[in-house]
């Protein structure tokens, strides 16, 4: 058999677990992650390759011969990766063009596009100036008791620019926060995602990440999960004393698949939403999307019935939905990818395997260190947050689990996963995957063995039972 290597690129936990599922494949000899983190090197088949830029990695994979590459996370997405190896005539490779990564990279641009071709969204508005997204806000208050609003960044802010909002203050702070503030802004890559803003009704209902999966012309559901990215479970005192009692949304820190409402969903969001979205994108555009994609929806019950709704799409795996989603599929990873670049993702029959995955992150918490003669206090993820912290525990993990690494670091590679040899480098630092015959099951498991693992500052959320 012709073994083939493949190229994951990504630093995070959802590299891991996409290199972990190519790793499975029996076709595959090698999985190479960049930049990748100490667990890459922890997963059969895996090892760590610590490049960062995108001509650092097309040059890695023309002297290694690699056969496919996969592309993580958004950022080098949003950097033109597809299009560089595309220009260097390689075209195996998953994910989306720069352009055709607008439906994630601008969220006042999609929304305008559902508007259009008549996707269900929640009401809204956009605003370029933070003195007239404040008039409509106040007014809005005024005259909707009871209701509330979520205030979005437009551009890509590591998953944490929607700020959901209970009252009229938390809405008027969360656009000081984006536009004046520029909180999401990242100055040295010249991103300023607060430029312009969303302002949406809130729905309340339950939360579903919606996986699919296309070639350009057949579009599959990649399954769901239903994820919690707030940063604290509700009623924690910490919300008030150092995030002015907003709970902020994280990247995520628990996602569950399959989400409960899949099976019952999944038909009618394919007809309403997934497919006539990618179809009518290329009608009106011109553009081709090819590779993963996720839709963030809200299901709420509206005359009886559940409605789902779009909230935002974003161009790639989720994170930490990964983690829980790519554990349960039974189809051979590397085939489905390649079916993807060779345009025949029709010959495809995705199985999932019957079981819960939960997927729990560590993050880095609240500290107070000395620093010289004075005490320096962090927060914790994700806000400001120490890393450079020894691990310790992982090796005591139960082995039906899967540890995939976020932000962690060797001190000695050689060394592996030994007591105080792997470091934090991150907020989010492990997810440990579970499986269970229920969810309760996974749930328990995956708590009970998060707490065999120990570094300073150490927190995971446990309450599944509100956002």
């Amino acid at each position: 058999m012709d073994m083939k290597k493949v190229m994951v690129v990504d630093k995070g936990g959802r590299g891991n677990a996409i290199a972990h599922a190519y790793a499975r494949s029996p076709k595959v000899s090698h999985v190479y992650v960049a930049p990748g983190n100490a667990g890459s090197s922890l997963l059969p088949k895996c090892q760590q390759v610590d490049i960062k830029s995108i001509d650092e990695i097309l040059d890695y994979v023309q002297k290694n011969d690699v056969d496919l590459i996969d592309v993580g996370p958004e950022g080098y997405l949003t950097n033109g990766i597809v299009d560089r190896f595309y220009e260097a005539g390689i075209r195996r490779i998953v994910g989306p063009t720069k352009k055709a990564g607008i439906l994630e990279d601008s969220k006042c641009w999609a929304k305008e596009f559902w508007n259009k071709i008549g996707v269900p969204i929640p009401e809204y508005k956009i605003f370029d100036n933070p003195d007239e997204a404040k008039r409509f806000i106040t007014e809005f208050y005024r005259q909707n008791p009871g209701e509330n609003l979520i205030v979005k960044a437009d551009g890509l802010a590591a998953g944490k620019g929607s700020i959901v909002c209970n009252k009229l203050e938390d809405a008027l702070l969360a656009v000081d926060r984006i536009m004046i503030k520029g909180e999401f802004d990242d100055l040295e890559r010249g991103i300023k995602p607060g430029g312009k803003i969303l302002v949406e009704k809130r729905l309340y209902g339950c939360e579903m990440m919606f996986f699919v999966i296309t070639d350009g012309r057949t579009i599959l559901p990649l399954n769901a999960a239903m994820d919690f990215k707030r940063a604290f479970d509700p009623g924690d005192l910490r919300i008030t004393k150092y995030f002015g009692g907003i709970n902020p949304n994280t990247g995520g820190l628990i996602s569950i698949s399959p989400h409960p409402l899949y099976e019952e969903l999944k038909d009618r969001i394919m007809e309403e939403i997934a497919i006539p979205t990618l179809t009518k994108f290329k009608e009106l555009t011109g553009l081709e999307y090819r590779g993963i994609g996720y839709f963030c929806l809200m299901i709420t019950k509206e005359n009886g019935e559940l409605t789902p709704r779009v909230l935002e799409f974003n161009k790639r795996h989720g994170d930490p939905e990964a983690q829980a989603i790519l554990p349960r599929l039974r189809t051979d990873y590397y085939e489905l990818a390649n079916a993807v670049v060779e345009r025949r993702l029709d010959e495809i029959t995705l199985e999932w395997e019957p079981f819960w995955c939960y997927a729990l992150v560590a993050v880095s918490g609240n500290l107070t260190v000395r620093r010289g003669s004075e005490d320096k206090f962090y927060p914790g993820y994700p806000a400001a947050h120490l890393t450079n912290q020894p691990i310790r525990g992982l090796r005591n993990v139960d082995p039906s689990c899967i540890l995939y690494h976020n932000g962690t670091a060797f001190v000695d590679p050689s060394k592996g996963d030994e007591d105080n040899n792997i470091h934090t480098t991150g907020g989010r630092v492990l997810t440990l995957v579970s499986k269970g015959e229920t969810l309760e099951k996974a749930k328990e498991t995956a708590e009970r063995e998060m707490k065999k693992i120990f570094f300073r500052g150490m927190r995971f959320r446990k309450n599944i039972n509100e956002y």
